[in-house]
C-alpha cells in the first residue's frame, strides 16, 4: 500500500479514536491495532508518526484500551520510535508512552520493562520544547504509581539535570517538570531528601515565583508533600524561603483550587513544631487563611483546607503576636485553639503575661462565653490562674458597673 494511503488511513483512525472510549473500542474490535502496529515498522517516518498518533488517541481513554495497545506489541516499537532522528516522531511516541503509563502501575511497568526510562531521560535536555513536554510527562506518569517506579526514574540520573527545565521559557515544560518532581517527592522522605540535596526545593520555589496559575500548582503541591514527610524536610522548605512564596500565591491566585492547595501546603509546613508554626505565622498568612475559611464565596474544598491549615498551625504556634488578632476575629471552633495556645504559653512567660493585659487580650478572654466544663472554659481558667484575682475581676464584663454601684451606695465618713 502506498505510504500516503497508510498515512490517510491512520489519520482517519486517529480522528475517530479521539472522541470517546466507545469509538476507540470500535477500532480495536475491528482488528485495526495489529495493522497499526505493523505500520510502526514502516520505513517512512511520516507513516510511523501518523500511526503512533492514532495509537495514542486509543490508549489515552482508559486502562483497557491501553492494555489492548500494549498487547498488540506497540511498546517496544514506540521505544524504537523515540530513538529516531525526527523530532515530531520522537514527540508523539513519547506522548503515547505517557498515555499508556498513566492508567495503572502494571501498564507503567510494561513501559519500564521495555527500557523506556533510559531513553526518555536522555531527552530531558533536548532543545525542542514540545518534545521535552512529552518526555517529562511520560516520566511523571511512570513515577507517580509507586516507590519502586519512582526510584527507577531517579536511578536514570534525572537529577539535577531536570531542574534546568524549571527555568525553561516554555510554561508547559516548567509545569511538567514540576509535576515529575512532585510525583517523586510524594512517595517517601528519602526521595524528598534526595530532591532537597540536589537543590530541587529551592529550584521549585524559584519556579513558583516565575509563573502564575495552573503552572504553579504542581510546585505548590510538591512543597506540601516534602514538608509533610518530616520536620527536617519542612525546615528545608522554610530555609529555602518557601513560606513567603506560598504566602504570595495564597493572596494573589484567583482560582480557589490553587488557593486550597497552597493552604494545604502551608499547613503541612507549620504543623510540626513551634518554630515551624512561627515561620508561617510571621508572614501574616493566618489572617488570610481565616478570611478564606469564613468567606461565603470560597469553595467548600478551600474552606475545609483553610480550616485544617489554621488548626495545624495554631496547635503548634507559640508566637503570641500572631495569635492575638484571632481572639477578636475567629469563630468559636477556631477560637478554642487560640485560647488553648495562650493557656500553654502564659504560665511560663511573665513578659507575655504583662503584654496580654496591656494589649487587651485578658479583657477579651473574659468576654468569651464558654460552655461550663468545656475545653474552652478549661483554657480560660488556666489563663485566669496566671493572674491575681482582682486583675481578672477588673477586666471581667460588668465590673465597672459593679464599681459604680459601690460608689452610689458608699457613705462617705464626714468628720
Amino acid at each position: 500500500m502506498p505510504r500516503f494511503y497508510k498515512k490517510a488511513a491512520a489519520f482517519v483512525l486517529r480522528a475517530v479514536g479521539k472522541h470517546s472510549p466507545q469509538l476507540a473500542q470500535a477500532i480495536v474490535d475491528c482488528g485495526a491495532l495489529d495493522t497499526l502496529v505493523i505500520c510502526l515498522e514502516d520505513f517512512d517516518p511520516g507513516v510511523k508518526e501518523a500511526v503512533a498518533w492514532a495509537l495514542g488517541n486509543i490508549a489515552r481513554h482508559n486502562a483497557e484500551l491501553s492494555q489492548a495497545v500494549v498487547d498488540a506489541g506497540a511498546v517496544p516499537l514506540l521505544i524504537l520510535c523515540i530513538q529516531e532522528p525526527e523530532i515530531a516522531l520522537k514527540r508523539i511516541a513519547a506522548s503515547v508512552l505517557s498515555d499508556i503509563s498513566e492508567h495503572s502501575p502494571e501498564l507503567a511497568q510494561t513501559v519500564v520493562d521495555a527500557g523506556a526510562i533510559a531513553h526518555l531521560a536522555r531527552m530531558i535536555l533536548n532543545p525542542n520544547a514540545k518534545l521535552k513536554r512529552q518526555v517529562l510527562s511520560a516520566l511523571g506518569q511512570i513515577a507517580k504509581h509507586s516507590v519502586d517506579l519512582a526510584e527507577m526514574v531517579v536511578e536514570a540520573e534525572i537529577f539535577p539535570v531536570v531542574l534546568t527545565c524549571l527555568k525553561d521559557k516554555d510554561e508547559y515544560v516548567k509545569k511538567n517538570a514540576s509535576t515529575l518532581i512532585r510525583e517523586i517527592a510524594k512517595h517517601t522522605p528519602e526521595l524528598s531528601q534526595l530532591i532537597v540535596n540536589t537543590g530541587g526545593v529551592a529550584a521549585i520555589i524559584d519556579c513558583i515565583g516565575s509563573c502564575k496559575g495552573s503552572i504553579r500548582l504542581p510546585g505548590i503541591m510538591m512543597l506540601g508533600y516534602v514538608a509533610a514527610h518530616s520536620e527536617n524536610l519542612a525546615m528545608a522548605v522554610i530555609i529555602s524561603k518557601g513560606v513567603p512564596q506560598l504566602s504570595v500565591c495564597l493572596s494573589e491566585e484567583p482560582e480557589d483550587h490553587i488557593k486550597a492547595a497552597t493552604a494545604w501546603a502551608l499547613g503541612q509546613i507549620g504543623r510540626h513544631t513551634p518554630e515551624h508554626a512561627r515561620a508561617v505565622a510571621v508572614t501574616n498568612t493566618l489572617p488570610v487563611l481565616l478570611s478564606l475559611y469564613m468567606s461565603a464565596e470560597s469553595s467548600e474544598d478551600l474552606q475545609v483546607k483553610s480550616k485544617k491549615a489554621i488548626k495545624n498551625i495554631l496547635q503548634k504556634c507559640t508566637y503570641l503576636p500572631a495569635l492575638e488578632p484571632f481572639l477578636y476575629d475567629a469563630p468559636p471552633n477556631i477560637l478554642k485553639y487560640v485560647v488553648g495556645q495562650f493557656s500553654k504559653v502564659l504560665p511560663h512567660d511573665s513578659k507575655a503575661r504583662r503584654l496580654f493585659v496591656t494589649s487587651g487580650g485578658l479583657k477579651k478572654v473574659q468576654e468569651i462565653k464558654a460552655e461550663p466544663g468545656s475545653l474552652l472554659q478549661e483554657y480560660i481558667n488556666s489563663i485566669n490562674n496566671c493572674y491575681p484575682e482582682e486583675i481578672v475581676r477588673y477586666y471581667s464584663p460588668g465590673y465597672s458597673d459593679t464599681l459604680l454601684q459601690r460608689v452610689d451606695s458608699y457613705q462617705p465618713v464626714i468628720n
